[in-house]
């Protein structure tokens, strides 16, 4: 199998992640390719009409995107338990969660890398960072006893989201209201499949 992926891309980290954490790195090659919303790889095409990434190439089947649906395909592949049944919902709206802080985080970016500067908008920016910190705040106010659970999917997607806003989003402060959210994430990227995964 193959793994269509870029190096920043916090969905394609996802995927990454739970490679290392199925120990299944060996079983799929990661191809970096670079694609953005108005310029699409052609590989990247071809293998998702939808032109975006990540994107698992599969040899006995279609193409299989986005992060969600690869993370859970690879998961059941490997009979692992990052959709564990007795907390599934929980773990899937975790998940979801995840993904939003991603798609804004990545949409803030677009916003200033990939629109002209005379173009850009102050208030699509704000409006991004204001659904990324109602997460924060509902991830710090009832989900910690989640976080610091057993491994599985939500949690992975959370933090590899948290990273990115880091990555990204540093200088905006978001930990200090947030302790117990931070010491979890701190304590998550230990891991080393978030080590081994780490953006440049």
């Amino acid at each position: 199998m193959k793994l269509l992926m870029g190096p920043t891309s916090p969905f394609a980290r996802k995927v990454a992640v739970v490679l290392h954490e199925l120990d299944m790195t060996n079983a799929v090659e990661q191809e970096v390719v670079s694609t953005t919303p108005i310029q699409s790889d052609p590989a990247v095409v071809v293998a998702n009409p939808l032109g975006k990434i990540p994107a698992l190439i599969r040899p006995d089947g279609p193409v299989l995107y986005d992060s969600r649906v690869i993370c859970r395909y690879l998961d059941s592949l490997a009979g692992g338990t990052l959709y564990p049944q007795t907390r599934l919902w929980e773990t899937l709206t975790l998940e979801a969660t995840g993904d939003a802080i991603m798609d804004a985080g990545v949409l803030m970016i677009y916003e200033m890398r990939v629109r002209p500067e005379d173009k850009q908008w102050d208030g699509w920016l704000d409006a991004q960072w204001t659904k990324v910190t109602a997460a924060m705040d509902a991830l710090e106010a009832r989900w910690i006893s989640h976080l610091a659970g057993p491994l599985d999917m939500g949690q992975i997607a959370v933090a590899c989201a948290l990273n990115y806003i880091d990555f990204r989003q540093g200088d905006r402060g978001w930990r200090d209201a947030r302790p117990q959210l931070a010491a979890w994430l701190d304590g998550f990227s230990q891991r080393a499949s978030m080590q081994k995964t780490r953006p440049e």
